[in-house]
């Protein structure tokens, strides 16, 4: 039986959710692929696409979600902007008129055909699979409702240009959302769990699912011998014990008067993560505020190999955001709306088709080895960067860090650490 009006779920999990919607008669043929296999058909001509066209996008995508998003109840953040970038890609095959073109000025991608969006897309999906040392894993999957059919062309281009696999699903069944969840937690190695909730709606056509897992160890280790704890003042004023991580090396480092920021590789040198450290004098929120691309572009050619001590925190976060207001916010208002979304390109049929809900859940652990995570208006302002020949410093006021893959640029993730646990040596 044919409904009127589709809600589209849309969850993002570190990875993203995106829950779209589409209706027919025929069913999806499921497709049971190992998800860690990266398979980009031979027909899809991508190899000569400059990567780098999606890249500022999506790192500008972050950097103006960053001071928009809802911090948790100690003011962390944690997310991923190439997970949303990617689902926000997906879904965007679907879309037409002004709902279109609203989702093309939130991924910044307003000057990129879709054809070249979605082969940038498939390119950095691949680029990102082939790294040596460090773990990287993306994964893309539909679930469908039985129910209902995808459209063929979204179908394949969802297919062809971001790897995603076809499940269908009886959702009045109770096994459904463990079916999903069971999956989620399969691609980011169970440090997502429970990213659905059982019964599903029965509104609930089709889920988009993009995750992406990482896992890297420091090039050079912190010695676990040398961490002790230290005060850290929190964004609240108050003052609480940390286990502070110390490491003395040469790295790229740079500072200038408004903060301190240092470059630590992984393994491979293929990815970094970046730490920056706001002055006593400035906050965190005054820097993430600050954050456009320009700048971030600017620092990465001002930081130089220096001599110097770095003291850390160790944590373990856990973050879940609701991105609907934020995105709506962006410009992507039709979406949203049961009345105006405008996705003829998803659905068989002539349904009204709606984004109901963006979430995005994300998890982060930085210790002596190295990290693993799972899932981040301009102000003109001259800065005069030094940079010292040694360095102290001691990261123990709230931060803001990302990690990069050093070969494209792309910030895969991106977070603000104001309230570290507490914890033991």
């Amino acid at each position: 039986m044919f409904r009127k009006r589709i809600a589209l779920t849309v969850l993002f999990l570190i990875g993203m959710l995106v829950i779209i919607s589409s209706c027919g008669t025929e069913n999806e043929e499921s497709e049971n692929t190992d998800e860690d296999e990266l398979v980009i058909p031979s027909h899809v001509d991508y190899k000569d696409v400059d990567v780098t066209q999606i890249v500022k996008p999506q790192n500008e995508l972050g950097f103006k979600l960053l001071p928009m998003v809802d911090p948790d109840e100690n003011n962390n953040v944690f997310m991923s902007q190439t997970s949303l970038f990617m689902a926000l890609s997906m879904v965007y095959n679907g879309a037409d008129g002004a709902t279109k073109e609203e989702i093309a000025n939130t991924l910044q991608s307003e000057n990129i055909g879709l054809e070249d969006l979605n082969k940038a897309n498939a390119a950095l999906l691949e680029n990102l699979h082939d790294k040596s040392k460090s773990e990287l894993n993306i994964a893309n999957s539909i679930w469908l409702n039985d129910e209902f059919a995808l459209d063929d062309d979204f179908k394949q281009n969802t297919s062809d240009y971001f790897n995603a696999k076809v499940q269908e699903i009886n959702i009045g069944d109770a096994n459904a959302a463990d079916d999903i969840n069971d999956w989620v937690e399969q691609a980011t190695n169970e440090k997502i769990t429970d990213m659905v909730d059982s019964p599903l709606s029965q509104d609930l056509v089709a889920m988009l699912i993009n995750a992406i897992y990482f896992k890297g160890d420091w090039k050079y280790e912190f010695n676990s011998d040398l961490t002790e704890t230290h005060d850290f003042q929190t964004s609240d004023g108050d003052t609480k014990q940390v286990p502070l991580m110390q490491l003395e090396e040469e790295l790229n480092y740079m500072e200038n008067d408004k903060f301190q920021a240092v470059e630590l590789p992984y393994t491979d040198n293929e990815m970094s993560m970046h730490i920056f450290l706001p002055k006593e004098d400035s906050s965190l929120e005054d820097f993430t505020e600050s954050l456009t691309l320009d700048r971030w572009e600017t620092w990465q050619e001002d930081f130089t190999e220096t001599e110097g001590t770095l003291m850390l925190p160790k944590f373990e976060l856990e973050y879940e955001v609701d991105l609907n207001d934020p995105l709506t916010e962006l410009g992507m208002k039709t979406a949203f709306d049961t009345e105006e979304a405008n996705f003829p390109n998803i659905s068989l049929g002539d349904e009204q088709i709606f984004i109901s809900d963006v979430k995005q859940k994300s998890y982060v652990k930085v210790n002596e080895e190295g990290t693993e995570a799972a899932a981040a208006t301009e102000t003109e302002m001259e800065v005069t960067s030094f940079n010292p020949d040694t360095f102290d410093m001691i990261v123990d006021r709230p931060f803001f860090f990302t990690i990069t893959d050093n070969d494209t640029g792309t910030i895969l993730f991106m977070g603000s650490m104001a309230n570290p646990p507490e914890g033991k040596e």
